[in-house]
């Protein structure tokens, strides 16, 4: 594996995103991934809550004891665009403006606007910058008694230049096979690599990765894109940044990064949870209570 040139660094921008990727040089980024909102109409949010021992409680955890649940807040953003095409269309311009020769481009996306960008990344980017279509498939949370319940978002990966663009198969990392007694003990120890459907469930609501933002996206899921679509002392770039995991994800694997964000709640968890990288805010300074709470 290569060893990292430089010292990787972290910038945070707190704006509107399209005129700060505006002032951003050309072909400086090796790989740009992004999670826009996904257009759905609602109010997006999470509440997070926290358990208190209570035998008289609305819960019952390990060895029959119950807790009761005691609600610490509600995080939550508008996810409705009059005009998402309209919206998205200049930043996907700006994104392969950005992009150096080798690099890739990603876009997270639920299936109700994937068809939609496909057709607009395919009139930017080229069809034959087209790479693939990876399916994140999860199983959790309600389900409906009136379709199929949707369980899975669209990742679309498009490249700068299609016969030059980085891809570390070596770093790929290895799933079981669903039936290990049909293959060799050698191969079933090491395992094999995913396809485009990502099986990964999502972040836990308990799990000590859970920042609470809305719409963060697992550590696992991200990893895999930073260590395979990037080398160490790459620049990665995420105009949605939200909770932040693009940025964590680089700094831990030797690559530099920056992130965008408008949204006040996002620059707080982004302060808290990246604080270890020592991270450089521009147009946004944060309090002395953030600066103690993420020491």
């Amino acid at each position: 594996m290569t060893a990292p040139t430089s010292i990787p660094t972290l910038d945070i921008h707190c704006g509107d995103n399209l005129p700060i990727i505006e002032g951003f040089a050309d072909e400086s980024f090796d790989l740009i991934y992004i999670d826009p909102p996904f257009n759905t109409g609602r109010v997006q949010a999470r509440t997070q809550i926290r358990t208190v021992r209570d035998e008289a409680g609305d819960r019952e955890g390990f060895k029959g004891h119950r807790y009761r649940t005691v609600r610490v807040g509600t995080k939550a953003f508008a996810d409705s665009f009059d005009d998402f095409m309209g919206f998205i269309e200049p930043r996907l311009v700006e994104a392969k403006r950005l992009l150096k020769p080798d690099g890739s481009f990603f876009l997270h996306i639920d299936p109700r606007e994937v068809h939609y960008c496909k057709v607009l990344l395919d009139a930017i980017f080229g069809r034959d910058s087209f790479i693939n279509e990876i399916v994140w498939a999860y199983d959790y949370g309600a389900r409906t008694r009136k379709r199929w319940s949707t369980k899975h978002d669209n990742i679309l990966w498009y490249v700068k230049t299609p016969d030059r663009y980085t891809y570390r198969y070596d770093d790929i990392d290895r799933i079981p096979y669903m039936a290990p007694s049909l293959v060799t003990k050698e191969k079933a120890a090491r395992g094999k690599t995913p396809t485009d459907t990502w099986w990964h469930t999502i972040v836990s609501p308990n799990g000590k990765e859970k920042t609470g933002y809305p719409t963060q996206k697992p550590l696992g899921i991200i990893n895999r894109i930073v260590r395979v679509h990037s080398n160490p002392g790459d620049r990665l770039l995420d105009f949605f940044a939200g909770s932040g995991t693009i940025g964590e994800a680089a700094i831990r694997n030797g690559r530099s990064a920056v992130l965008v964000d408008n949204n006040e709640e996002a620059m707080r968890v982004m302060a808290k949870r990246l604080a270890f990288a020592k991270p450089t805010f521009h147009g946004w300074v944060f309090s002395s209570e953030v600066v103690g709470a993420s020491r």
